[in-house]
């Protein structure tokens, strides 16, 4: 990695948009790596750095490139829940279908994490599917049950996607639905919301 590389990373990680402009007036590569491999602008994303992160854009930074654990600069805005980023990083050309190590594409973790904002703008903002299953066997709807906390940041999530469209009887691995995860858990709340939108109850297994 030369100088000009190494001084893009440490500015993009910072959020130091003027150093960022500098570095890559002088040369530095704009999908230079660091040692996890990733790029100037996944460090952005990560730090929620807007103004850095436009300049990489603009520059010709690529959204879907992937670091060693499989994030992404546009993956990493579902962990993070920016709407503000996600929708920098639109005009890029991001991949909605593109999945991160679990299998899951950016709006599985922003369900997970109550991103309530998130989910619903991704949903309505890109060809993202709400039904999508990961490696786990779940979907955003079975993991905001499964992994959330109940509350009302959860429930809101799971009003979210079913207003988008999930689809509230599909189960996982084992044939359990979200009601069902949701019942267990002592959610009620999040169980009232399913069952309004036609989970059925059932036998609990």
């Amino acid at each position: 990695m030369n100088a000009h590389d190494r001084l893009l990373l440490d500015a993009a990680r910072r959020g130091d948009a003027a150093a960022v402009g500098a570095a890559l007036a002088a040369g530095a590569a704009v999908e230079a790596r660091d040692e996890q491999l990733r790029t100037p602008l996944l460090l952005a994303v990560l730090g929620d750095h807007l103004a850095a992160a436009g300049l990489l854009v603009a520059a010709g930074a690529d959204p879907n490139a992937p670091d060693h654990r499989e994030d992404s600069p546009w993956l990493v805005t579902g962990v993070t829940g920016s709407v503000r980023m996600m929708r920098l990083l639109l005009p890029a050309g991001p991949d909605p279908k593109q999945l991160n190590r679990f299998g899951g594409t950016s709006l599985i973790p922003a369900a997970e994490r109550g991103h309530t904002a998130y989910v619903r703008a991704v949903l309505a903002e890109t060809g993202t599917d709400v039904d999508h299953v990961n490696r786990l066997g779940w979907t955003a709807l079975l993991e905001a049950v499964i992994l959330g906390d109940g509350g009302p940041r959860h429930e809101e999530v799971v009003a979210v996607l079913l207003a988008a469209g999930a689809d509230p009887l599909l189960a996982d691995r084992d044939g359990v639905t979200a009601y069902e995860h949701a019942a267990r858990r002592g959610f009620a709340g999040m169980a009232r919301i399913l069952r309004a939108a036609g989970a059925r109850p059932g036998a609990d297994r």
